[in-house]
């Protein structure tokens, strides 16, 4: 036993020993100093028999051997590098929703260049895309004003790494040239472009983005279309999509699409509106008529702040009774088409935009005249 465990300890002995040479790749050969030899003197037989040996084995490893592993310097072995046209395989897999989801119809834009919806829209590309029609009495002209805001907000970035695109569901009555005229009443420039097609081909890209509802009835009185109000935003290189609604503040519209859809290692480069607390409105004296304001009604008016897209409310309750504003509110598209002196001299002033019927009920109506009450309150005190 004892001589058993001897033999063991040198065996283990001699290989700690020779660890160095092994780690190191290092092995005497006949070009280097003889191990045997014990001098400095090269053996001219040896190096002979070494090269003749090692030609052979080049020749010998081209024809019937595997080439061996590379190496880094340092030994270890060289990772191969993965096939390009197999990694673009996968990333196209993960995007489902490329040119095999989206079709590419034509369209046409308001200035009557033809497109396909694929290829020159969307593809590679970040983009917020609404479905509206130009002699809608309800929710089109808020859900339009809404996006202009954006629109501002996103700058010069429209039109060049964010694209905005309106697509009618009336393309019967909204011909190229009636969208770039209702586009003009909203002052809207480059970036932003509005399309019609085959209504067929419009409502079957409606089902693609999820803004298709089969029950809802599109045969409504004054030729309205009652259609899914909700907008999508998306970048199509990365698969990234979302719906949102109109009734969102522009703020965070703006800041979904020209900030968390884009790289998010460049995050912080695409700010559209400031992140510092302090620059943050104060939540105070909340009330439902205020809701209802900001969501509804402060896209296009302000309370002493000046015209927008529709006039500045401030005074108007001094202005117009009780009982008219109550109605105006309630069924403007009913004024409107009664040619009511007052509202068709205010319609000539901002661009013939119609006041959106937003299916107010009464007690709605209240609660939103006594927050402008409130507010008209507020800056008649300021100015003094």
């Amino acid at each position: 036993m004892y001589c058993f465990k001897k033999n063991v300890y040198t065996a283990v002995a001699a290989l700690l020993l020779a660890a160095p040479l092994l780690y190191t790749g290092c092995a005497t050969t006949a070009s280097e100093p003889s191990s045997n030899a014990g001098s400095n003197q090269t053996d001219p037989a040896a190096t002979q028999t070494a090269d003749a040996s090692s030609q052979a084995n080049k020749q010998a490893g081209s024809s019937t051997s595997t080439a061996p592993a590379k190496t880094k310097p340092n030994g270890d072995v060289q990772r191969v590098k993965a096939d390009p046209s197999k990694k673009r395989e996968r990333k196209k897999r993960r995007n489902r929703y490329g040119n095999n989801y989206f079709p590419n119809y034509e369209f046409t834009t308001e200035e009557g260049k033809k497109v396909r919806f694929f290829d020159d829209l969307i593809k590679d590309k970040v983009v917020s895309i609404n479905f509206i029609f130009t002699s809608c009495q309800n929710i089109c002209p808020l859900e339009t004003a809404r996006l202009v805001e954006v629109y501002h907000q996103l700058g010069d970035r429209v039109g060049k790494d964010i694209f905005m695109y309106s697509i009618t569901v009336d393309p019967a009555r909204d011909t190229p040239e009636v969208l770039k005229a209702y586009k003009k009443k909203f002052n809207i420039g480059k970036g932003w472009t509005f399309l019609t097609g085959k209504k067929e081909e419009i409502d079957a890209l409606r089902v693609k983005l999820g803004l298709y509802i089969t029950d809802l009835d599109e045969t409504l009185p004054d030729g309205q279309i009652d259609h899914n109000i909700s907008l999508v935003m998306g970048n199509q290189k990365t698969g990234q999509w979302m719906k949102r609604s109109p009734y969102e503040t522009s703020q965070v519209l703006s800041t979904m699409l020209g900030d968390w859809l884009h790289n998010w290692s460049d995050r912080g480069k695409n700010k559209v509106v400031s992140e510092d607390y302090k620059d943050a409105e104060g939540i105070k004296n909340y009330s439902d008529g205020k809701y209802i304001y900001k969501t509804r009604c402060l896209t296009c008016h302000s309370i002493g702040a000046g015209d927008g897209i529709g006039p500045d409310l401030y005074g108007v309750t001094d202005r117009r009774g009780e009982a008219w504003l109550r109605r105006w509110i309630a069924e403007p598209n009913k004024m409107i088409k009664e040619k009511d002196p007052i509202i068709m001299d205010m319609m000539k002033r901002y661009n013939n935009i119609m006041m959106p019927n937003l299916k107010l009920n009464q007690k709605d109506i209240g609660q939103v005249l006594a927050y402008i009450r409130t507010i008209e309150a507020e800056v008649k005190a300021a100015k003094k």
